[in-house]
């Protein structure tokens, strides 16, 4: 049976394709991680980044946004030393003033809240024929990224965002033949 051929990469990756690309996610400490993952994969592989991510976990604090917003310029530089994490400090700081606007949207009804509301709370589900058919961006990710950006998030272009809905289960980009569509 033939599925998505990214997965096939390598353990790391087919493990995450089976059990979370495209599953619907609610949770909003998971939503907030992935948004972080997804901001330090730019310009990288989703690869190098799962291979980072226990690290990310353990440096991000599980990506609690209550702990990340009140990291400080000490913390950053502590980051900056770790050759287990992507030592960016665009990115790093990104993650931080984003885990800020992330807590003012939590505040107002919950990230998962306003994020499903885009969509009506419906999964958007495509389903192509290869993985050459999948965009790398969308209206939506375009819209959401514009709204996230006018929100004060940063390093949340429209492909970034594209690859988070489809991460979140959002947008499921699995192929047609795919046995975990």
């Amino acid at each position: 049976m033939a599925e998505c051929t990214w997965a096939k990469l390598s353990a790391v990756m087919q493990e995450y394709h089976d059990t979370e690309w495209g599953k619907p996610e609610y949770d909003d400490q998971k939503l907030f991680g992935l948004l972080c993952l997804e901001t330090f994969q730019a310009g990288l592989s989703w690869q190098t980044v799962l291979n980072k991510r226990a690290a990310f976990n353990r440096d991000f604090n599980n990506f609690d946004p209550h702990q990340v917003a009140q990291m400080t310029a000490t913390d950053v530089e502590r980051l900056m030393q770790d050759s287990e994490i992507i030592r960016n400090r665009r990115k790093i700081t990104a993650a931080i003033t984003n885990a800020q606007a992330f807590l003012k949207i939590e505040a107002t009804g919950g990230f998962a809240t306003y994020l499903w509301s885009f969509v009506d709370d419906q999964q958007i589900i495509n389903h192509p024929k290869s993985d050459a058919e999948v965009p790398a961006t969308s209206e939506l990710s375009e819209q959401i990224s514009k709204d996230l950006k006018k929100k004060g998030f940063k390093f949340v272009g429209p492909t970034v965002i594209y690859s988070f809905l489809q991460g979140a289960g959002i947008i499921n980009d699995h192929v047609e033949e795919c046995p975990f569509k």
